[in-house]
């Protein structure tokens, strides 16, 4: 029980530092796939038959794949093709294939939230403001968005509160983030073998986060209630 007493500064250490690695991906993803995924929804929705197949295509092949095996395609396969690898070596190298692969997989989640909220807005709002002189960018700005935004918020929630876990699988490229870092224990790692109780550290980490996030949209849920 002492040497496990000295050991846990040790390991809260470490587990931060692999926190902060989790917090940046975690931020970096949505700063990029909550533009990209609207943008995605466009080209879904797009009038031009060619861009909306493609486009519904590649949102179809990348919710219907494994988010690990995109993970080790993007990092892996341009290396394999070019005989080098593009993302560069090291954390940074492994950072950026993680965040590119998380942004582009969310953003096409994001898309099919996004389309459904606009869709969902009834059509006579739109001939409604095409009657008052409304452009179809101020109709979309100032009438459906707004709405598009209260309908989404419960569903993007979820997928930003399953984000917060699935962070954990950029291990799988070696990426050091939390769950890293509190395997490293188990395999040994500053003096320290063996030891499982760190992962259950982990896990502590997760639920403060995810505890935060969800008070959170949770305000903002209830912020948007002057659409009913």
């Amino acid at each position: 029980m002492e040497l496990m007493l000295e050991q846990v500064p040790i390991v809260i250490r470490s587990l931060n530092v692999g926190f902060l690695q989790t917090l940046k991906l975690f931020f970096v993803t949505l700063l990029g796939a909550v533009p990209l995924g609207l943008a995605i929804a466009f080209g879904s929705m797009s009038r031009f038959r060619p861009l909306s197949y493609f486009t519904k295509i590649v949102v179809w092949i990348i919710r219907g794949t494994p988010l690990m095996i995109q993970l080790l395609i993007i990092y892996y396969f341009p290396g394999l093709v070019l005989g080098k690898p593009i993302w560069g070596g090291g954390e940074s190298g492994r950072f950026l294939a993680a965040s590119v692969s998380f942004i582009f997989n969310y953003a096409c989640y994001f898309s099919e939230i996004y389309r459904g909220g606009i869709q969902s807005v009834p059509v006579g709002q739109e001939e409604a403001g095409l009657v008052l002189g409304m452009t179809r960018s101020q109709i979309f700005f100032k009438v459906t968005l707004l709405q598009m935004i209260k309908r989404i918020v419960p569903p993007m929630s979820n997928e930003i509160i399953t984000l917060v876990k699935d962070t954990s699988l950029a291990r799988i490229i070696a990426l050091q983030e939390i769950i890293w870092a509190g395997q490293a224990f188990m395999k040994g790692s500053q003096g320290i073998s063996g030891a499982i109780w760190p992962m259950f550290f982990t896990a502590v980490y997760y639920l403060i986060f995810s505890g935060i996030l969800t008070v959170l949209l949770g305000r903002l849920e209830k912020k948007l209630d002057y659409f009913r």
